[in-house]
This record gives structure tokens, sequence and C-alpha cells, in this order.
């Protein structure tokens, strides 16, 4: 293989975030979770990409943005396997796995058509039941969801 085919395809971020180690069944969802439409800055997406730990694996580079806990605690709803990069002066400053709050408030429909949540105009509230896999239950009625039955606001 010649040195020029073994140079980067995407160019290499000087600050930003980078989000690595997404499923990629669950790539799309973490971009719409973090508004990556809205940005107006540069971002690369890396779809079923070769993974030892994975298999296949997704990744989002976002240039100039630095996204809250709050924010990426979200991913790990979806992407509990995710690992946040934070790159100043394109460099790795900060690598630290998605962590999932105790409580999800609001981000997560139940899918129990009885259940208070979705009938009346109140945010819905899971509390983590388990991370792995990622297991809900319902403030409310006390259902659970995981895995695909997990639908996203």
């Amino acid at each position: 293989m010649s040195e020029k085919s073994k140079e980067l395809a995407v160019a290499a971020l000087r600050d930003g975030t980078v989000i690595d180690r997404i499923p990629s069944d669950a790539l799309f969802k973490a971009v719409d979770l973090l508004g990556i439409a809205d940005l107006g800055v540069s971002v690369t997406i890396g779809y079923n990409l070769q993974s030892n730990r994975l298999g296949k694996k997704g990744i989002i580079k976002v240039a100039d943005t630095f996204f809250s806990p709050e924010t990426l605690s979200r991913i790990a709803i979806i992407a509990p396997t995710a690992v946040v990069n934070t790159i100043r002066d394109y460099e790795v400053v900060d690598k630290q796995p998605v962590a999932l709050p105790g409580e999800i408030v609001g981000l997560v429909c139940c899918d129990n058509p009885k259940c208070v949540s979705r009938n009346e105009p109140i945010p819905s509230r899971f509390e983590v039941v388990d991370r792995n896999p990622v297991t809900l239950r319902c403030h409310y009625c006390e259902h659970e969801l995981s895995g695909d039955s997990i639908v996203l606001k």
C-alpha cells in the first residue's frame, strides 16, 4: 500500500468532540440526540467501521463543539459502550466513557398505553434498573423497557 493511500481520509480535529465506540445500529439515533443537523459546524460521521470490541461501530467527530455531561449521558441510553474524547489543539485531553444517569426524565416514551405519562401532560420518568443491557423502569406504572423497546422522544 502506498504512503498516499495510508493517509487519513478525514482531517484531524483541532478542537472538538469525538464520540467513539457507538454500536452501528445506534449511530443515527445518537446523531439525532445530539442535534448534529442544527450545529452549523464541521461534522464527520463514520458508519459500520471495523472494531475489535464491537465488530462494527460508528464514530461522530464534531469540530469546535463540547457537549454538556447531561447531553452525553443521554447517549448512554442507546450506546452504553460509547467513549467521549475531548480534543484541544489536536490532542486528546480527556477520554471518558458515557455515563448513564440513575434517572431519565422526559426523554424516553413508556410503551404501556395505560401509563399516565402517555395520557397526561407530564414528563416521562424512568429509573435505571440495569446498565448492561440498559433496562429502564417507568416511575409511574413500573413497566420495564430494554433494547429495542426503548423509544426516545
